[in-house]
C-alpha cells in the first residue's frame, strides 16, 4: 500500500502519547478513589467489577483516530475491478493450416468452439467484433452486443491460403477506429461502413481531417478496447505484424495473441497440395510486447479454452491502483461510533 500524502502518517506517533495520558488518568482516578471510607464505593470509583469493559471504548476510540489519519494520508491499494473495456476484437487466422488435426476436431472447428464460449462468458454490455484472415482479411461482424450475429459470423469462416498476420491486425484497429482513416481496401476486399482512405504506410494513425499524425500514448493505456489475435503459422503476406503492432501500441490498444499449432513445423496436406507451417512464437510474442499483451500457446483444444478463460477474466476484470481512503474514513466512523454506543449502555455517558 502507498499514500499520496504520506506526511499525514507521522501524526500517528501521537497515538502513544494519548495511550501515556490515558494510562496517567487511570493512576490519578485510583488515587483519588481510595480517599472514600466506604469500600463498596472504592470499588465503584476504581471499577473492579468491569475492569476490562472501562477499557474497550478508549481503544476503540484510538483505533478510530488511527484509521481516521490514515485517511487523511490518502491511501493506495491495488484492486481488482470491473474492467472499463467496452470492445473487444477476435482477430482469427483462417488459413488453410487451419484444418490440421493435431487440435481435435480441427484447429478451425476448436478456435470457433472457444471464441463461442469466450462470447457467452462475457458481460453484455461488451461489444465484439470479428475479423477473419489469411492471405487477406475481412471483416466478419462489426462490433456488436448480439451474441447471435457474432456466432453466424464465427460459424462462415471459410478456409483460405496465405497468412496475413499483420492484416488481421490492421483491419481490428480499423473496426475500433473507423474514423481513423485507415485504409482497409488495401488490406483485402473492401468492407462496408469504413471509408477509402490514404495508402496504409501513410495513414496508419493519421486524422484523415488534418492529415496529422497525433501524439503516441503509452503502450496499453487506452482502456475502452482490446485485440484478441488467434493464428497457426507466421506471415506469409501483407503487413509487417511488428509494424502494425507498432500502430496498436502508438494508440495504446493492447493486442492479445494465441499461439495455436506446432513450433517447429509439419507438412499438411489436403485436396492434392501440401504445405509446410511453423508456429511463429517469436513474431507473436513481440506483438503481445510491445503492446502491454500477453502471449499464450494453445497446443489442445483444452489449452484453448483455458486460454480463452483467462482472458475473459483478465479483459472483464483488471487490477488497479485505487484511493482507498473512503475505506478508512468508514472505519474510523464505525469504530468512533460504537465506542460511543458500549460508553453509552455501559457507563449511561460517552466519556
Amino acid at each position: 500500500m502507498t499514500f499520496l500524502w504520506p506526511e499525514f502518517l507521522w501524526l500517528l506517533l501521537a497515538l502513544p502519547l494519548l495511550i501515556a495520558l490515558y494510562v496517567l488518568l487511570l493512576l490519578r482516578r485510583r488515587r483519588l478513589a481510595v480517599r472514600y471510607a466506604s469500600l463498596s464505593i472504592v470499588r465503584e470509583a476504581a471499577g473492579f467489577g468491569h475492569a476490562w469493559r472501562r477499557h474497550v471504548p478508549p481503544v476503540l476510540f484510538l483505533l478510530a483516530l488511527a484509521a481516521m489519519l490514515v485517511a487523511a494520508a490518502r491511501p493506495l491499494a491495488t484492486l481488482a475491478l470491473p474492467s472499463q473495456r467496452q470492445t473487444i476484437i477476435l482477430a482469427i487466422d483462417v488459413s488453410g493450416s487451419m484444418r490440421a488435426a493435431d487440435v481435435k476436431p480441427n484447429r478451425l472447428a476448436a478456435a470457433q468452439q472457444a471464441a463461442k464460449a469466450f462470447i457467452k462468458d462475457l458481460p453484455r454490455h461488451v461489444r465484439v467484433g470479428v475479423v477473419a484472415f489469411a492471405g487477406s482479411a475481412q471483416l466478419a461482424q462489426l462490433p456488436t452486443q448480439n451474441h447471435d450475429d457474432l456466432f453466424s459470423a464465427i460459424d462462415s469462416f471459410q478456409l483460405q491460403r496465405g497468412t496475413a498476420t499483420g492484416n488481421g491486425i490492421m483491419l481490428s484497429l480499423a473496426a475500433l477506429f473507423p474514423d481513423a482513416g485507415i485504409d482497409i481496401a488495401s488490406l483485402g476486399q473492401p468492407t462496408a461502413g469504413f471509408p477509402r482512405a490514404q495508402p496504409i504506410d501513410r495513414v496508419t494513425a493519421e486524422d484523415p481531417a488534418r492529415g496529422i499524425k497525433p501524439a503516441p500514448v503509452p503502450p496499453g493505456s487506452y482502456t475502452s478496447a482490446a485485440i484478441i489475435m488467434l493464428t497457426d503459422g507466421q506471415r506469409t503476406t501483407g503487413v509487417d505484424p511488428i509494424e502494425a503492432a507498432q500502430v496498436a501500441a502508438d494508440r495504446g490498444v493492447r493486442v492479445y495473441t494465441v499461439g495455436v499449432g506446432t513450433v517447429d513445423g509439419e507438412t499438411i496436406g489436403f485436396e492434392g497440395w501440401s504445405m509446410r507451417v511453423r508456429l511463429d512464437e517469436d513474431t507473436l510474442k513481440t506483438v503481445a510486447t510491445r503492446t502491454a499483451a500477453e502471449y499464450f500457446y494453445a497446443g489442445t483444444a483444452a489449452d484453448l479454452h483455458k486460454v480463452y478463460e483467462t482472458l475473459s477474466s483478465r479483459l472483464t476484470v483488471e487490477k488497479k491502483e485505487t484511493e482507498v481512503a473512503s475505506l478508512f474514513a468508514l472505519l474510523a466512523a464505525g469504530l468512533a461510533l460504537l465506542s460511543a454506543l458500549l460508553s453509552l449502555w455501559w457507563f449511561n455517558r460517552i466519556a
